[in-house]
């Protein structure tokens, strides 16, 4: 492989991408005005902070069943049916909730019970693309999910919004419906259907997902790159859930608040465009470490109070430090066997959003034993250990390498 930076070209003319990246960034735009919508529409019926919080967050955490018990399942059935049926169940629970005034439990149970299944659709797709791109053209490739996604996130929010503003909760609940079936019939009409892989297992799926994390686990390269692909993104994300309560603290304005929310994101989009784009892939995976402490360097910054202005612009240079994520691509790819990627690549985002759940609480529970700023400087100082750890096995992996 020629160690120079692919090109947007080079990942769009595949076809297979073309069709997943427009149908997942459109559902990922439709399922976040969905939980905004299901967000105001239980608070609008029980007036509880608490539980609008909860329907805001229901779909984070039921989808390590789902990971752990049924992750197999992405492995084991042909890929343009499974990626079709999660978008017309995330399409069925919007419609649901949008038609039937049920019980609170219920509503969130139904939603709860959706993205359990989530791992396994996300891993069919990731499968896919491990399988259609190859060399940097994958990590391009996954540089412009993380920016779709991003992206799509944010005018999800501002459609939702607009919709539940014009229109109410429950017709926003339709939009979103309509928005997952325009994903699935895209996916449906235009991806081609792959072979489903050969698997010589006949165990249930519950028994096949167990024991292959299991064997996940048990590799120690693989597990290294679960956890350095999880641990640093839970800390920051965990201080930066304190940045509201950080600003208010400080007596700063709405806009400077919401600057300060915004810095981070758009920092992340900018490195993984610059890093995925410009920078080769050897100097990529060089830059691992010096990334993961570039993420936490403005969490400990914050605890000094330094100006606001000052603030902003060192959130914005620590969000760039996500990108250090691309440099472990290629790694991950590598290291999983074939026919167990579908799976592998579902248990690391059932990770990602599991500890990025539990960071907010862990930190937010820190925040209010020992403070605001010295919980963001905590989870900072434990981006960079996690930094040089990572720094330390690698020189350990080099010496190995290179030893006669």
């Amino acid at each position: 492989m020629a160690d120079k930076p692919a090109t947007y070209r080079e990942v769009f003319a595949v076809p297979a991408f073309r069709v997943l990246f427009a149908s997942r960034s459109l559902a990922i735009a439709a399922n976040t005005l969905r939980i905004v919508a299901l967000s105001l529409l239980v608070f609008a019926a029980t007036k509880s902070t608490l539980l609008s919080a909860i329907a805001f967050g229901i779909g984070f955490m039921p989808q390590v069943a789902g990971g752990l018990l049924l992750g197999s399942l992405a492995d084991r059935w042909r890929p343009r049916p499974l990626i079709v049926t999660g978008f017309l169940v995330e399409a069925a629970v919007a419609v649901l909730l949008a038609a039937f005034a049920m019980p609170i439990w219920l509503t969130l149970g139904l939603v709860a019970l959706a993205a359990a299944f989530a791992p396994i659709f996300s891993g069919a797709a990731n499968r896919v693309i491990s399988e259609v791109l190859t060399g940097d053209t994958y990590v391009l490739g996954r540089s412009l999910a993380t920016i779709s996604a991003g992206a799509a996130q944010i005018a999800g929010m501002a459609v939702g919004g607009l919709a539940v503003a014009a229109a109410g909760p429950r017709r926003a609940l339709l939009l979103s419906a309509l928005c997952l079936l325009v994903s699935a019939s895209i996916v449906a009409i235009r991806l081609p259907n792959f072979e489903r892989p050969p698997s010589a297992d006949k165990r249930s799926a519950v028994a096949q997902s167990w024991s292959t994390n299991v064997e996940l686990f048990g590799d120690r390269g693989i597990r290294r790159l679960l956890m350095v692909q999880w641990l640093p993104p839970a800390f920051v994300v965990g201080g930066q859930a304190l940045i509201v309560a950080y600003c208010a603290h400080r007596g700063f304005t709405p806009g400077m608040t919401g600057a300060m929310l915004a810095a981070a994101p758009a920092g992340m989009l900018a490195g993984d465009l610059v890093v995925g784009r410009l920078v080769r892939p050897t100097v990529r995976t060089r830059l691992v470490a010096p990334l993961i402490a570039l993420l936490g360097i403005p969490l400990i910054l914050l605890a000094v109070n330094p100006p606001p202005a000052v603030s902003v612009i060192a959130l914005g240079f620590g969000g760039a430090g996500f990108s250090y994520l691309l440099g472990l691509q290629q790694a991950f790819l590598d290291a999983v066997p074939v026919p167990h990627r579908g799976q592998a690549f579902g248990l690391l985002g059932t990770g990602l959003m599991t500890l990025q759940g539990l960071g907010p609480l862990a930190f937010g529970a820190l925040g209010q034993l020992a403070g605001i700023g010295p919980a963001m400087a905590v989870a900072g100082v434990a981006a960079l250990c996690s930094a040089g750890v990572w720094a330390m096995a690698s020189r350990s992996r080099d010496a190995i390498a290179v030893t006669p």
